[in-house]
């Protein structure tokens, strides 16, 4: 099974984080590959950043379709799943945004989860998400720990303990028994954060990629007459 991890960002060390985080899940057997476009925003934080990605998300998806290896599977490395659905529409295989596959893995595991991201300005790209998913009910809150994403790639940050100051936060006042980490760059966070807690702490990259070796595994992705299409616009 060959599975290509897209950062929708540009910057290479996160690239490096969320492919070492898949390859430590990843089945015997399993090929993962990370990608970053050479052009866009440094960081995804909120809707303009997003729509500023999509250009170098979509010109990675079209490369990877062209490619004589193939790909059994596309994650989306960017928790506000941007460009999700209008990335299905341009190839034949699973194509899964590491929100949603952490929401789901989420619900499997505690009745309601809180989110934990980075900057406010992404709280409402978030919650349209789970609304647009049909789990807001599920949904404790959609929390900001005020920690910029490229300040989780600077060595002697404070992020970690930033994170985990608002993941108490959560879970004394939310009702919520599980924790999800909202964007790619926590990806190498949630081992030590939910042994803190002791709580769930779910991170996008690992539920995504076990995500997809269940569709592929399963055929789930594909049918006889072509790709499953959703209706939904990005």
């Amino acid at each position: 099974m060959r599975l290509l991890i897209i950062n929708p960002n540009t910057t290479a060390s996160m690239t490096e984080k969320v492919g070492h985080a898949a390859t430590l899940v990843a089945s015997v057997g399993t090929e993962i590959v990370a990608r970053n476009p050479s052009t866009g925003p440094a960081s995804i934080q909120g809707v303009e950043d997003g729509e500023a990605a999509l250009p170098g998300l979509f010109a990675e998806i079209d490369k990877a379709t062209a490619d004589p290896r193939g790909f059994d599977a596309i994650i989306i490395a960017c928790f506000d799943d941007t460009g999700l659905y209008a990335a299905r529409q341009r190839t034949k295989v699973p194509v899964i945004g590491i929100g949603e596959a952490a929401y789901h893995y989420a619900m499997l595991v505690a009745e309601r989860f809180s989110v934990v991201t980075t900057l406010s300005v992404s709280i409402p790209v978030i919650q349209e998400n789970i609304m647009r998913y049909g789990l807001s009910a599920r949904c404790g809150k959609v929390r900001a720990s005020n920690v910029p994403v490229l300040e989780l790639e600077r060595p002697g940050s404070v992020a970690r303990e930033t994170i985990s100051d608002e993941i108490a936060t959560a879970l004394l006042h939310d009702n919520s028994d599980a924790i999800v980490l909202g964007c790619a760059g926590m990806a190498d966070l949630a081992a030590d954060l939910s042994a803190r807690h002791h709580v769930p702490v779910i991170d996008g990259v690992a539920a995504a990629v076990k995500l997809a070796e269940g569709l592929v595994t399963m055929r789930l992705g594909t049918s006889q007459s072509g790709p499953f299409r959703r209706t939904l616009t990005a």
